[in-house]
């Protein structure tokens, strides 16, 4: 089975036992990496994942992977985490697990916006861009990612 298909069978077979721990499988990733394959999931939930979370998702990803066969017979590595913030915002529920932080913001046409996530709900989200709020709808964006921000420490 073609590694595409694979991931795409994994991901249906495990989106229901993750959300019944309370948890989202935000992506799905094989590779090769010699005689050997490495599979990689991110989970997330609103507050973010803890490493209870993890161990969970662990055992119950690899309880189906063991009552299945999806992975065949050859080898692989099982990798569990939070997807971190380099993933792009895609679905209102990243938006909505990241407001109060800054993102930027490419629209289908102009400069990307750079702006804080004020306000989510199920269609857009209210930034605050020098002052000025602005409605930017998800529909509109192309692609969307969050700024990592330091705080200089005061002396």
């Amino acid at each position: 089975m073609p590694m595409a298909d694979t991931k795409d069978r994994l991901a249906e077979e495990l989106s229901g036992p993750i959300a019944d721990l309370g948890l989202d499988l935000e992506a799905v990733d094989l590779s090769s990496a010699g005689k050997r394959r490495v599979l990689r999931f991110a989970i997330d939930k609103d507050g973010g994942v803890t490493m209870d979370d993890i161990a969970d998702a662990t055992t119950e990803i690899s309880r189906v992977l063991d009552d299945t066969n999806l992975m065949g017979e050859q080898p692989f590595t099982l990798e569990v985490s939070s997807p971190g913030v380099e993933r792009p915002l895609t679905l209102p529920r990243h938006w909505r697990r990241n407001n109060g932080r800054l993102v930027t913001v490419t629209l289908g046409e102009g400069d990307p916006l750079t702006g804080r996530i004020t306000v989510t709900d199920d269609d857009g989200a209210l930034l605050e861009i020098e002052g000025a709020e602005r409605r930017v709808e998800y529909a509109e964006v192309r692609k969307a990612k969050i700024q990592i921000e330091f705080k200089k420490e005061s002396t």
